[in-house]
């Protein structure tokens, strides 16, 4: 078969709208012995360095292309139907560079609904690009379908101009009629004008059969149903990977441009250098390059230069043996010798400049009061490090190694995450592109993947598959992996091949071949799994080049960012630096604690200078009452320490390294090893000094590392290696390891690398043979403990806190919580039950957030709803400036009226911040908007100058003071709570179910159970922020602190009061989301058709129930309860007969005003008891249109409306 090379292909990276997935692309191409194939994505280069390392490591040329978006001014936003199509190939590494521009500027300048690029661009950047005139979608195919063939003419010469023979035009045939049309005239333009043309196919997908897949990947990005008429669709079946003959028999005649493909690929010749590649060559790849080869130690690292004069080193020397002097007031050589071996291996292996950039920003940090981390991974281990100040763990106390940072031996570039103050974390990164330059520093691509359960959902609700049996295959999928994505393939069992047979989930199998509409879905799903969906913005990772970044990587932007086009895995690949500037909120926490300590008792904490091994604060660890401790406050790890009893920060360090799936199984080994020390067994007396500290327990890779070089003789670096094997569990690899454990190796180069092995050195074999398999077995969960290190230092600050300073702690806590009400609802309920008052808000005595006051708790007014910050701001200011409120009409005319309105107002007034002025809620809503039209008036006669202020002013003032405050009641409990509930947020006075609480002690559910579980939309990056989960750590690296006190499919029993009722009519029949309060905070509960007939009467708000049923857990979603049973309360002191009651209002209802409020209040009691109206003016009455459920809520609202005397319940 002849060769045809593909140059217009869309892989899986054009986002939705491509299918050629890169790994089965290159295969395709291999097996039919093509020499090349081209990747060119639309509008975006996101796939290159995968597809090029793919490519290179099977011996095909890659392609490097774009399709680009072309217009003629990309700075217009005037006329988006300017925009055309043209293909993009890199010739030579300087097309490559221009590629790399034009992406970017399409981006960084030229957005309008897709990244463009203009004429006067590409012209600047042309050099060594070959040109095609695109798809159908191209300018000149376009001029020619509106028959303006002079002006394609004069397009076609403009780029044969510019690009000379590089410029082809390209010819199709998808048996498309336009096609047909332009395809004819294409080749009479060859012949005129001299320009060759070019075959192409525009390859969307790899197998004609793939082209209902395509459709429905279409479907997914457009938000459409397979079935919608109107939905943009492919009109054939033929933009798959055709073979020679396929594009012969589309092109007939057209042999010449087949052939041109050829011609093209020859002349392009791309070189990327990359540290894969080179990994792949030492792995025992032959085909890869040389030239495509990056060393371990090229690096593109910016320059620092320091402002001493000094050179780097010597910079960077001075502040580590400065620091030195400093940490420790005892130096031996022990410090000396590590600290210089240290400096020497970072001179070594080019990362000066690494360390002092990451020093530059967090001293910037810590000159400007940012709270920085005490650090983070295995950065920690370094002395360097914590002498300079980068961290401030000490590694030689910890026993912590350096080498598992960097080592010579080891291939990979080292990295340095630092956790920053959540609220601050920007300014550092905006530091860094000053100090760098903003060009020079980008955020890192992340890209949303369709993973195994959305995979199949989207393609259920595309083909309109009912939901209820997507929940059914859904929920049996495992939340967490059991082998790396994708999965399904293996979960449904449709490799055939029998290793995998283990992997099946029977009732999935049994799903898929006993119905043909569940196999049709999981057959698109499988092959959808793992296709990049979306773009978004890293949440830590941020790239500083030494040059403008896009001289290195393409640009992008995600929202208002920008964003580099390669992810973090490729830029390491390509030997640039990657930053991770993390959020950490318990650290704002932290150093919001110590300044209100200083504010409340006048003295200063600073960690730096503490020692960590205070009793009274293991004391409290060993409690268990750890809410609010850093990785410490989950049920389990509560229960852990419970039985641990930890009397140091090596437990703590530990603790934090077991509490892991896998690990855990190991936690009852080590309590009874730090209970019953005398009764630990040691494989082999050498281990004692590595695994005494955690009582015999393999817990981190330091002491993997440790065993290896102490029993075997590897250096450090040697042994993480192999521990880095048998964390990947490669068991292929790990015979010819543990050949050297235990007989060594010789090294005939260089006989300082000799591997002596454990019987050379003593140890029997069988023990050396147990120890290793002991090794392999479970280095895979064994924790790096410089990380759990440098996060038991914040636990302990966290629980050193709280011991001291509970009160100043826990106000830090909520005050950096204060928008997350379900956060304040549990810290509050937290603060109540430590002894402490929540104080309600108020006007006088709250400020913005949170405050200690006396010992307990003030409300701040931030978080009340509808009292805007300016309002606030103003309402303090002016507070200290000129004193306190006297009372309700003082503050009405001291505040600024343009903050004030009418929700602001009844804001304060329902959560009782104005209580201390002596008049009840019920009076204020009454009075006030009197008092707000006389202010009002007030003010306007002032700026006209009807009246003096100070002769006339006071008489003014007089008229105001002599409004009557109506004798009316206050609202009721209920009534209060309500309101409070409404507008604070949480109820500060009491709780509707603090009668109710009894029923509590049957229940073995209630919503804290799975407060730490809940997603926010609002807040993903901040939780990838915190936690780390999204930054494509190994596991070694990600710390688990919270284990769920509940599992997926747990039958449980809750309940508490209907807060909200969202009902829905599906497929299935209708259905109803319930929202339910309880004594700690909320959930969501789903009512599926059956349950919902069944209890519909009481699914109403305000209606208190039990709910039983089953939880379900699902991957980026807060947990549900899935309802089947749901039992309404009786109500204290209710007797459980009909309410045939009426209530009765009298008013004037020519009155707009009290009529619409009338309106608006019953409205809020849907029930089906009458209201009868008798109009005061007229003195007739009417049976009003809306019936109401009589409760106190409502009578209390009606009351302060209408007044005790009109209304009556009867």
């Amino acid at each position: 078969m002849k060769e045809f090379v593909h140059l217009h292909l869309h892989t899986e990276y054009s986002l939705l709208d491509g299918l050629a997935r890169i790994d089965k692309l290159v295969d395709i191409i291999k097996e039919r012995g093509v020499r090349a194939v081209a990747i060119t994505d639309h509008g975006n280069m996101h796939g290159v360095i995968k597809f090029f390392e793919a490519c290179v490591q099977k011996g095909i040329k890659p392609i490097i292309g774009e399709e680009f978006y072309i217009c003629h001014d990309m700075t217009s936003r005037a006329n988006r139907e300017d925009t055309g199509h043209l293909i993009l190939l890199a010739k030579n590494n300087t097309g490559y560079q221009n590629l790399l521009k034009l992406s970017s500027f399409a981006y960084l300048d030229g957005m309008y609904y897709k990244p463009r690029i203009d004429y006067k661009l590409l012209e600047k950047h042309s050099e060594g690009l070959i040109c095609l005139s695109a798809c159908l979608a191209g300018h000149i195919p376009q001029l020619i379908l509106k028959r303006q063939y002079d002006e394609a003419d004069k397009l076609a010469l403009w780029f044969k101009n510019l690009f000379g023979e590089d410029f082809y035009l390209e010819l199709q045939n998808h048996n498309l009629p336009e096609e047909k049309e332009v395809l004819v005239k294409l080749l009479e333009m060859s012949e005129r004008l001299g320009i060759k043309t070019v075959a192409t196919n525009d390859v969307h997908y790899l197998n004609k059969e793939d082209s209902e897949l395509q459709d429905v990947l279409l479907c997914v990005q457009m938000g459409k149903t397979y079935d919608d008429p109107d939905r943009m669709r492919f009109e054939t079946q033929e933009f798959y990977l055709k073979t020679y003959d396929e594009m012969l028999e589309a092109l007939p005649g057209c042999e010449d441009a087949l052939d041109r493909t050829i011609e093209i690929a020859d002349k392009c010749n791309v070189t990327i250098k990359t540290k894969s590649l080179r990994e792949a060559a030492e792995g025992g790849n032959t085909i890869v390059p040389k030239e495509d080869q990056l060393g371990a130690t090229e690096n593109f690292i910016p320059k620092y230069v320091p402002d001493t004069g000094e050179s780097s080193f010597e910079f960077l020397s001075r502040l580590a043996w400065e620091g030195l002097e400093r940490n420790y007031k005892t130096i031996t050589q022990e410090h000396k010798d590590r600290l210089q071996m240290e400096l020497d291996t970072i001179h070594k292996l080019g990362y000066v400049e690494y360390f002092l950039i990451v020093w530059d920003y967090i001293n910037f940090a810590r000159e400007n009061d940012i709270p920085v981390g005490p650090g983070r991974g295995s950065g920690a281990g370094s002395l360097v490090a914590y002498c300079s100040g980068i961290t401030q763990v000490d590694p030689m106390r910890y026993d912590l190694f350096f080498d598992r940072f960097i080592n010579p031996e080891r291939v990979s570039m080292p990295d340095f995450d630092v956790d920053f103050c959540m609220d601050r974390r920007r300014e550092v990164i905006e530091y860094a592109k000053r100090r760098y330059g903003a060009d020079h520093v980008s955020n890192i691509v992340t890209y949303g993947n369709m993973q195994a359960k959305n995979s199949i959902k989207d393609v259920a609700r595309v083909l309109r598959y009912p939901y209820s049996e997507v929940d059914k295959i859904t929920k049996e999928i495992p939340n967490k992996p059991v082998k790396k994505p994708p999965v399904l393939k293996y979960y449904f069992g449709t490799t055939g091949k029998e290793e995998d047979k283990q992997y099946i989930i029977p009732e999935l199998r049994a799903m898929y071949d006993e119905d043909s509409e569940v196999k049709r879905v999981i057959d698109m799903a499988i092959k959808l799994e793992g296709v990049p969906r979306n773009i978004s913005m890293h949440a830590a990772g941020v790239l500083i080049a030494p040059d403008p970044v896009y001289d290195h990587v393409p640009m992008a932007k995600s929202g208002d960012d920008e964003i580099t086009q390669f992810d973090m895995t490729e830029l390491e690949h390509l030997g640039l630096l990657k930053f991770d500037f993390l959020g950490l909120r318990t650290l704002t926490d932290i150093h919001k604690a110590i300044k209100y300590i200083k504010e409340t008792h006048g003295i200063d904490i600073d960690f730096t200078k503490m020692s960590y091994d205070d009793p009274k604060v293991f004391e409290l660890i060993s409690s268990g009452n750890t809410e609010a401790v850093f990785q410490l406050e989950g049920g389990g790890m509560k229960k852990f320490m419970m039985d641990l009893q930890p009397n140091s920060l090596e437990d703590i360090i530990a603790g934090i390294s077991l509490f892991r799936p896998g690990p855990m199984d190991f936690i009852p080994k080590f309590i009874k090893g730090k209970r019953e020390p005398e009764k630990i067994e040691y494989e082999d007396p050498c281990l004692v000094p590595i695994l005494s500290t955690t009582y015999g327990c393999i817990v981190y890779q330091e002491q993997v590392m440790k065993i290896f070089q102490v029993m075997a003789g590897f250096s450090l670096g040697g042994a993480d290696n192999v521990r880095r094997i048998m964390s990947k569990k490669k068991p292929e690899k790990l015979p010819p390891e543990k050949e050297k454990f235990i007989y060594g190796k010789k090294n005939p180069q260089d006989p300082k690398k000799d591997i002596p092995g454990a019987l050379a050195l003593g140890h029997e074999k069988e023990v050396a043979e147990r120890v290793f398999d002991q090794m392999a077995k479970f280095a895979g969960y064994a924790f790096n403990k410089s990380h759990a290190a440098a996060y038991a230092y914040v636990s302990y600050q966290t629980a050193y806190l709280k011991t001291y300073y509970e009160v100043e702690y826990l106000t830090a806590v909520l005050n950096n919580r204060i928008n997350n009400i379900d956060a304040v609802k549990k810290y509050t309920n937290y603060a109540r039950k430590e002894g402490f008052e929540i104080l309600p808000p108020d006007i006088n005595r709250s400020i913005t957030e949170f405050k200690v006051e006396n010992g307990n708790i003030r409300f701040g007014l931030a978080g009340l709803r509808n009292v805007g910050k300016g309002l606030i701001n103003f309402i303090v200011s002016e507070r200290e400036e000129h004193g306190e409120f006297k009372d309700f009409e003082d503050f009405l005319r001291r505040v600024n009226t343009t903050q004030l309105n009418k929700k602001s107002l009844e804001s304060l007034i329902l959560s009782g911040a104005f209580s201390s002025f002596g008049l009840y809620r019920s009076q204020l809503m009454d009075i006030y908007p009197t008092y707000m039209e006389m202010v009002a008036n007030d003010r306007k006669s002032q700026a006209l100058g009807q009246f003096s202020m100070f002769e006339t002013f006071e008489e003014a003032s007089k008229c105001v003071n002599n409004i009557t405050v109506p004798n009316i009641k206050e609202y009721n409990q209920e009534t209060i709570l309500k309101y409070e509930k409404e507008f604070v947020g949480i109820y500060l006075s009491g709780h509707p179910l603090d009668d109710y609480l009894d029923k509590y002690d049957s229940f073995n559910f209630t919503s804290d159970m799975i407060a730490d579980m809940k997603v926010d939309p609002s807040d993903m990056q901040s939780q990838d922020d915190e936690m780390g989960s999204d930054f494509n750590l190994d596991m070694e690296d990600i710390v688990e602190d919270k284990q769920p006190q509940v599992h997926d499919g747990q039958q449980v029993t809750g309940g508490g009061i209907i807060l909200a009722v969202k009902r829905m009519n599906t497929k299935s029949g209708n259905m109803a989301i319930l929202t339910i309060e309880d004594i700690y905070g909320t959930y969501e509960v789903m009512v599926f058709n059956r349950a919902f007939t069944k209890y519909r009467d009481i699914l109403k708000e305000d209606n208190l129930v039990t709910i039983r049923g089953r939880l379900s857990i699902r991957d980026g979603k807060s947990p549900v309860v899935i309802a089947e049973t749901i039992l309404k309360w009786e109500q204290k002191g209710e007797e459980k007969v009909k309410d045939e009651r009426k209530i009765y209002l009298r008013f004037d209802t020519t009155n707009a005003d009290v009529y619409n409020n009338v309106k608006k209040i019953t409205a809020s009691y849907p029930g089906q008891s009458p209201i009868i109206i008798k109009c005061s003016s007229t003195n007739k009455a009417f049976s009003f249109n809306t019936k109401v459920e009589i409760n106190n809520y409502l009578t209390n609202e009606l009351i302060g409306l209408l007044g005790e005397e009109n209304v009556i319940v009867k």
